[in-house]
């Protein structure tokens, strides 16, 4: 089976290996000719999947009509590139089954990457994947466990059973909202995380924040239609505690780094990833106050990557709010 991939960071390589090994032909986009070329040479991202292979007969290209003969194009862009590389896409082609892979939102208008893709590709089936699966784990075959969510419960079938192996176990849902709001939302939590684990503030500290992060996710995916039990699984609960766990997670980095000081733009300057948590944040907080959701996490962060307040502060700030009811 012929698959496309968009985007040769190391979600893009770790599936597209995934996907190569489970007998389909591979073709991976990438925005840059010379990352290409480096990648079909090197036959490695040293600074991404350090020591990953990457087989010799998965295809890099910086040329969108070498995907054109696709049964399936997956997106694995940065949230904030898909509109306009996906736009480039359509000038080429127009997919009739497409994936998307990605974790975020859009600035001003809100709109989640499924939604995005919609409004692009009006007739082609869409699906998300999504859940607690940092790349370097599912590189190295570590079990793993993620969603595949559709409006057509059949085409979520249809993808749980392409992805699906030995070490990558799929499920399927039709919320395709709240997995996608899972996945994104969770990153400013696990900003949050990292700021807890930066100051030493303990697991009691960290404990109470997953559940009061997943509890604010709720709160504003149940006001953008999502069926709030999506929340306590594998796309909401199970990516919130990976991600605020995991020494991998670029987010909880940006938090632990942003508690010793650091100023904001110091800390993206130097990632070789993009660290989604921090645009979800700014589009989240500015969301919450349309939509007039208590997000009281979201926006203490927002603060924090604001340099409004220091995290010392805002910690200070959230435990002095009013008690109320759980």
């Amino acid at each position: 089976m012929n698959t496309g991939i968009i985007g040769s960071g190391s979600w893009g390589i770790t599936i597209g290996r995934l996907l190569f090994f489970k007998g389909n032909i591979i073709n991976i986009w990438c925005r840059r000719p010379e990352k290409a070329v480096q990648l079909s040479r090197d036959r490695e991202d040293p600074e991404r999947l350090p020591g990953i292979k990457i087989p010799k007969a998965i295809k890099f290209t910086a040329d969108f009509n070498d995907l054109k003969n696709s049964h399936y194009i997956i997106f694995a862009v940065p949230s904030h590139a898909l509109r306009d590389v996906a736009s480039r896409l359509k000038s080429h082609f127009s997919p009739n089954k497409i994936i998307s892979l990605i974790k975020g939102m859009e600035e001003k208008t809100f709109k989640t990457p499924s939604q995005i893709l919609e409004e692009l590709f009006p007739f082609a089936k869409i699906a998300v994947l999504s859940g607690p699966s940092i790349a370097r784990e599912v590189a190295q075959e570590l079990p793993t466990s993620v969603v595949s969510a559709s409006k057509d419960v059949s085409y979520a079938q249809e993808v749980q059973k392409l992805f699906h192996t030995g070490y990558f176990r799929v499920y399927y849902s039709h919320d395709v909202i709240g997995v996608e709001l899972g996945g994104a939302l969770k990153n400013i939590i696990a900003i949050a995380a990292g700021i807890i684990d930066g100051l030493n503030l303990g697991a009691n500290a960290k404990g109470a924040l997953l559940v009061r992060g997943i509890k604010e996710i709720m709160r504003i995916g149940e006001k953008l239609g999502a069926n709030p039990l999506t929340f306590s699984g594998l796309s909401g609960t199970g990516d919130l505690i990976t991600t605020c766990f995991s020494k991998y997670s670029r987010n909880r980095y940006v938090g632990e780094e942003l508690s010793k000081g650091r100023k904001l733009q110091d800390i993206l300057k130097e990632m070789k990833m993009v660290a989604e948590g921090v645009r979800t944040t700014f589009i989240v907080y500015e969301l919450s106050k349309k939509l007039n959701v208590d997000m009281p996490i979201t926006e203490f962060v927002y603060k924090i990557l604001k340099g409004e307040i220091n995290p010392q502060d805002a910690i200070k700030k959230i435990l002095e709010r009013p008690p109320k009811p759980e």
